[in-house]
């Protein structure tokens, strides 16, 4: 451990702390689900989010967190093209799988599955950082600025388009665009990408059948609610029914048979419908108060690539909850992405306390106050 470094940012640990034992109460409370049809399935569900995401995720972020962060700008390069090589095992036959889903999402190795956009993630992240803090003031240059961008995003475009995985594709674009103005980037280049996402969310949406379904479901949620528009409207139900204080801890109905992934795409549906209201505010609370700390870490640190590696993960963190969250209800379009710290998914979990560590690692380093 560097002379330098102090001890790590306690007040964001509790935060996660918190948020991951709220998270876990409400997992296996929508797991009563499962557990009412299948109890072999309760269990190997439960395990693996204990054993892979809570126990081997934990570890993991007590390593990430004792290990200097700045070995990781030295192997950005070795980490992005790894993340890359796992994303595109998907379209291996027999490797790459779809679960629940026709697109290919998933690799199956020895029984053991897993989303390896989660690693693609970390890796883009921790990449763009490590670029972006190297080249210091040429980012408002089109040359080392603008066009590292397109390129990285066409790239990771490439590969989630083609699964298809949009919503993904999206969150990571949004959270490398904020890193680029936050390290300096011109407006201007941020307005040309703005123009350009809109014209491709629109050739996808009539491209992609499935992105004009959510769009129209989105608009017209009732048009088609047996089908759909069944699971927005199934999450709005349970969240309303949850009223001002919530039904109690356990008590929901709509876990057993009308809610779809209520362990996790629509796992705050059953947090508002057994917590209520005041529940799912305070849930949003916390997740703010993660988004403050893991900033004000960000900004306290002792370098460009600390800062604007935290400020990347907890941009993406929060992208991906709170578009959870919206849209379940009924917000923004139904995503499939999941609720930080409470959605079903082991190496979800895993990777998240990975990034979780690497927070902690900066934080370790920063200036004082």
């Amino acid at each position: 451990m560097s002379s330098n470094s102090k001890g790590i940012d306690k007040v964001f640990l509790g935060i996660v702390i918190i948020l991951m034992v709220i998270g876990f109460t409400i997992f296996v409370s929508a797991s009563m689900g499962i557990l009412a049809k299948n109890s072999t399935q309760f269990a190997s569900v439960v395990f693996k989010q204990i054993f892979f995401g809570i126990i081997l995720g934990g570890l993991a972020c007590f390593i990430f967190a004792k290990i200097d962060y700045k070995i990781l700008k030295k192997y950005a390069l070795y980490i992005l093209v790894g993340s890359m090589i796992f994303t595109a095992l998907v379209f291996v036959p027999h490797i790459g799988t779809n679960l629940n889903t026709f697109a290919k999402r998933w690799i199956s190795i020895c029984g053991f599955s897993f989303q390896p956009v989660e690693i693609l993630n970390i890796g883009v992240i921790v990449y763009w950082a490590a670029w972006l803090s190297s080249i210091k003031e040429k980012v408002s240059t089109f040359k080392f600025g603008f066009v590292p961008l397109l390129v990285i995003m066409g790239i990771v475009g490439a590969l989630l388009l083609a699964q298809p995985d949009t919503d993904s594709f999206v969150i990571i674009c949004i959270a490398l665009i904020s890193m680029f103005i936050i390290a300096g980037g011109k407006i201007k280049y941020v307005f040309i990408l703005g123009t350009l996402g809109i014209i491709c969310i629109t050739i996808l949406a009539f491209a992609r059948p499935y992105v004009m379904s959510r769009i129209q479901t989105f608009i017209h949620p009732s048009a088609d609610s047996q089908n759909a528009g069944y699971q927005v409207q199934q999450s709005l139900i349970a969240v309303g029914s949850g009223e001002i204080f919530g039904k109690g801890l356990g008590q929901s109905i709509q876990k057993y048979q009308f809610l779809p992934e209520s362990i996790s795409d629509t796992i705050f549906a059953v947090l508002g419908e057994e917590l209520g209201f005041v529940g799912c505010v305070s849930i949003i609370i916390l997740f703010l108060f993660f988004v403050f700390f893991g900033f004000r870490i960000a900004i306290k640190s002792v370098d460009p690539f600390g800062g604007l590696l935290v400020f990347g993960i907890v941009i993406l963190t929060i992208l991906q909850s709170f578009i959870n969250i919206a849209s379940v209800l009924g917000i923004v379009p139904f995503s499939g992405l999941p609720l930080a710290f409470f959605s079903q998914g082991g190496t979800a979990m895993f990777m998240i306390l990975v990034q979780v560590g690497i927070i902690l690692s900066v934080s370790r380093f920063n200036k004082k106050a």
